[in-house]
């Protein structure tokens, strides 16, 4: 007898082992799902108001259906509690806070009560595979996957990955490229998501870091180390750079990225549908790296703005479609490539422009001290760009000059010095009728242009300019001094002096 009733009792645990191997899951989490299901069935036919608890032995499959009442004083719902007294009379160890368990006796399962186990099963199963492939694929975020195409809708890529389905939206595609249902795709695991309708892994052909780990997977000595890839652009399906560096002085890292007879480059743009890819060497000068990004652009010179993080390159005339590339694409991809602002000028825009700042320079010399131009030429030749240079250059530096003796010099500076107090006593007076305050005009490294551009903008008070931050006083855009060459320490010691009365006030309170 008892053989007959253990023979279903181990199919149970048999059928646990089959569903668990066949939804690559935990044994543990079945059983624990056919237990819910056991204990709904038992809810229904005792009523929902109990508290019903079912087990399966995990050895032998014996199913143990119970009812639980908590020990209370007192009672508040007497289904699933019961008093001290009572629960002493059925059991002497039971004291206040103890479950009273009544075993009950194992229920047929009806048609309709098979269905709901079978729906609680099927729902519980669903719920740990979907958290076992959130916890397989949340760790691969970054890696390359291969899959088969399972449905094709809007252009958007449903991607069966064997232990779970991915997505590849149309905007992660490359240009112009479709899949088939029983296509093979390879992508980049882009991003994981846990959402209530279970996992969401999201691919992409598209992002910079599928063709850096394309190349690890072609290129040996970038997935041994030995060279490292600093960046990549893309434009997806048109065109890309990637940087290059080798950790051994001994290998070329873009000859190895290339491979014999562009092998190996050959393999990425294959798999990137024909993206044309220009490998660069990586170089730790700014100035180096971009001439290197703008490749295949020949480069005559380049001026770097490090505040600003720009660069201005300046290129043959002949190389400027070249080095701007057909719709902006190469300066677009170098200046990404690198992380710098990148403006290109040709030889001949230079030199005009440098022809104009000459002219305007010169000018402003023969305006404000009263020369001939040839000695504003001179000034502006000798790398003269303000009244301030020539005022408070040392006599011997000017006179110095070729063609200026010591008398020259001394006139010439007492011409700028003149100027200069000239000009600040204009401003200060501006400075006054726009109501800027003495206390905001004694700020250390304020000038009286300064000053008057603060007043201007509405700044006229100490608390006016400390309630600024240091980009509303210096950004390029929009920065309130932003025509002042000032820099970001200045304008945080400027702000730090305008708050000093703050501080003063609070210690006295």
């Amino acid at each position: 007898m008892d053989t007959q009733i253990a023979v279903p009792r181990l199919e149970l645990l048999q059928v646990a082992d089959a569903v668990a191997r066949e939804k690559g899951i935990e044994r543990d989490e079945v059983l624990e799902a056919m237990e819910q299901a056991i204990q709904k069935a038992g809810r229904s036919k005792y009523g929902h108001e109990h508290d019903i608890r079912a087990l399966i032995d995990r050895k032998s499959g014996e199913i143990r259906l119970m009812r639980y009442r908590e020990v209370a004083d007192p009672v508040v719902n007497e289904t699933t509690q019961i008093t001290v007294a009572d629960a002493k009379t059925l059991d002497p160890s039971k004291k206040l806070g103890d479950f009273f368990i009544e075993e009950l006796p194992p229920i047929d399962f009806g048609r309709i009560a098979a269905q709901t186990a079978k729906q609680v099963i099927v729902q519980k199963v669903r719920e740990a595979e979907r958290k076992r492939q959130f916890e397989e694929f949340k760790g691969r975020k970054g890696e390359i996957v291969n899959g088969l195409v399972k449905r094709v809708e809007f252009g958007n890529v449903t991607v069966d990955l064997a232990r779970a389905e991915a997505l590849l939206r149309r905007d992660e595609l490359l240009p112009r490229e479709s899949f088939r249902v029983g296509d093979r795709v390879r992508a980049l695991v882009m991003d994981v998501r846990e959402e209530p309708r279970g996992p969401q892994i999201f691919l992409s052909r598209t992002h910079p870091d599928f063709m850096r780990k394309l190349f690890a997977q072609e290129v040996p000595e970038i997935y041994d180390g030995i060279i490292e890839v600093k960046s990549v652009a893309r434009d997806p399906g048109s065109r890309a750079k990637i940087a290059v560096i080798s950790n051994d002085s001994s290998i070329d890292p873009v000859g190895a990225c290339v491979g014999m007879r562009g092998s190996r480059v050959q393999a990425v743009v294959g798999e990137l549908q024909g993206e044309k890819i220009d490998i660069i060497p990586w170089s730790p000068d700014p100035a180096t790296f971009v001439v290197n990004a703008l490749a295949p652009a020949e480069v005559a010179k380049v001026v770097l703005d490090e505040e600003t993080h720009r660069i201005e390159v300046v290129v043959p005339d002949d190389q400027l479609s070249l080095a701007i590339g057909r719709r902006g694409q190469n300066v677009r991809l170098a200046s990404q490539l690198t992380g710098w602002d990148i403006d290109i000028l040709t030889e001949a825009e230079e030199s005009e422009r440098r022809s104009e700042e000459f002219r305007v320079r010169s000018q402003m010399f023969i305006d404000a001290l009263d020369v001939d131009d040839v000695i504003a030429h001179l000034l502006v030749t000798e790398g003269f760009t303000s009244i301030e240079d020539v005022a408070f250059i040392p006599i011997e530096d000017l006179s110095g000059i070729e063609g200026f003796d010591e008398e020259v010099a001394d006139e010439l500076r007492q011409r700028a010095q003149a100027y200069l107090e000239q000009q600040n006593e204009k401003l200060t007076e501006r400075r006054r009728e726009l109501g800027v305050s003495d206390e905001l005009a004694a700020v250390e490294g304020l000038s009286p242009a300064m000053l008057v551009t603060l007043g201007e903008a509405g700044v006229k008070t100490l608390d006016d300019l400390a309630d600024l931050a240091t980009d509303e006083l210096i950004d390029k855009k929009d920065g309130v001094l932003k025509a002042h060459e000032l820099g970001r320490a200045e304008a945080e010691a400027m702000i730090m002096a305008a708050r000093a009365h703050w501080f003063a006030d609070d210690a006295k309170g």
